[in-house]
């Protein structure tokens, strides 16, 4: 009998977000206008957005911090959002952490410190225990253990379960994709976005060429879906829908605080809407308005709201969707 609710696992860390006016040159100096700390990575982010978009969901948090401040940090802030931390393991090594360099053009830039997220891998998550109905694991080419051959282990356990499976990347400029492969077998719902998806896919990252794109990652293995999203639309192929396109709301330039945690947002809405058993378009519906709570505040979730909350935010802006050239 397969439970109730959504566990997200992976990635767990701090990120020490840097505001700032424009990213120097080599050699440059630029000021830091403001300094936010918050929990980040796919773990907190996805998790506290599922479980602020709907407060009477069972969200669970998978992952592995060190004995430390951040680590501390990282998990109180998820308990206080209403996500069930006991699934979290504590280590020695220091508690994994990202500083982003995030402009006032909405541009970001990382630099990530490893740490316990290089540890984290199928020996850490207690199967017996394990009472969903979806598992989300990202992100891959973040987690060592993950990326050489525990992610495949992790999702086949998952899915001999009966858990319904997805997944999230990183955009990473390597050949490295060819990790992920083997893994789409056991994988039913594919989110991710065009970079990551042209890269994986290994097709041109054109407009046009999106479509194609997920069709040759359903080719590879995929069970149900592949979702991929950009700035201005997302884009679901699904074996039994075939091809859904949304476009993004038009937002106003000056609502747009920061994109840091708007991909996760996005994930999270697609997640809640599979989990409901929507259509695809609703899919992508829930997943636009989550992104673009997200775009809200410089940080990954302090911008997320209820599904409702969001729902009336459009309205309320008289949002219309951007114009696909």
């Amino acid at each position: 009998m397969i439970g109730k609710g959504i566990a997200v696992a992976g990635n767990i860390l701090v990120d020490r977000i840097n505001e700032i006016n424009k990213y120097p040159q080599i050699s440059e100096l630029t000021k830091i206008l403001n300094v936010k700390l918050a929990a980040g990575g796919c773990v907190p982010n996805v998790a506290i957005d599922l479980a602020r978009l709907d407060p009477t969901l069972y969200v669970c948090a998978i992952g592995k911090v060190g004995r430390d401040s951040d680590g501390e940090f990282a998990v109180s802030i998820m308990k206080d959002n209403g996500v069930d931390v006991s699934h979290i393991v504590s280590c020695d090594t220091q508690t994994s952490f990202t500083e982003v360099m995030s402009e006032i053009s909405g541009q970001r830039t990382f630099f990530t410190y490893l740490g316990a997220n290089a540890e984290f891998g199928y020996d850490d998550i207690d199967f017996e225990k394990l009472d969903v109905k979806m598992l989300h694991l990202g992100y891959f080419l973040l987690l060592e253990k993950v990326d050489n051959g525990d992610g495949e282990k992790i999702l086949r356990r998952a899915s001999e379960m009966g858990i319904e499976t997805s997944i999230d990347l990183v955009s990473e400029n390597s050949d490295r994709y060819s990790l992920i492969r083997p893994c789409l077998k056991y994988v039913d719902n594919l989110i991710i976005n065009e970079i990551e998806a042209r890269k994986l896919a290994d097709v041109e990252p054109k407009l046009e060429n999106l479509e194609l794109i997920a069709k040759k990652l359903l080719s590879q293995g995929v069970r149900k879906r592949v979702i991929i999203h950009e700035k201005n639309l997302g884009i679901v192929v699904s074996r039994e829908n075939g091809t859904t396109v949304l476009p993004a709301y038009d937002l106003p330039r000056s609502y747009i605080k920061g994109t840091t945690g708007a991909g996760d947002a996005f994930c999270a809405g697609a997640l809640l809407g599979i989990y409901e058993g929507r259509s695809d378009e609703e899919i992508l519906e829930l997943a636009s308005i989550s992104a673009m709570g997200s775009l809200s505040e410089a940080d990954a979730i302090s911008g997320m709201k209820s599904r409702e909350e969001l729902q009336q935010a459009v309205a309320s802006m008289g949002l219309k969707r951007c114009k696909l050239v």
